[in-house]
């Protein structure tokens, strides 16, 4: 191998680790951000309502013969 395919190689593997570091900080970014969108259309939705009217027993079992 002579100096410059060294050189080139060398170049070539420095940049491959900058461009990895680059995009793990923007897949973190982009977690971080994602994570907070659903925080807040998780804290967005209203609790359910109990059933109004309704005799007690509904709703205690499930029909599986159906």
């Amino acid at each position: 191998m002579d100096v410059l395919s060294i050189a080139k190689l060398s170049t070539t593997i420095a940049e491959t680790g900058n461009k990895q570091e680059v995009a793990i900080a923007v897949l973190k970014k982009q977690q971080d951000m994602q994570k907070s969108m659903a925080t807040q259309l998780l804290d967005g939705i209203a609790p359910p309502q109990p059933a109004q009217n309704l005799p007690a027993h509904l709703g205690n079992n499930v029909n599986t013969t159906a």
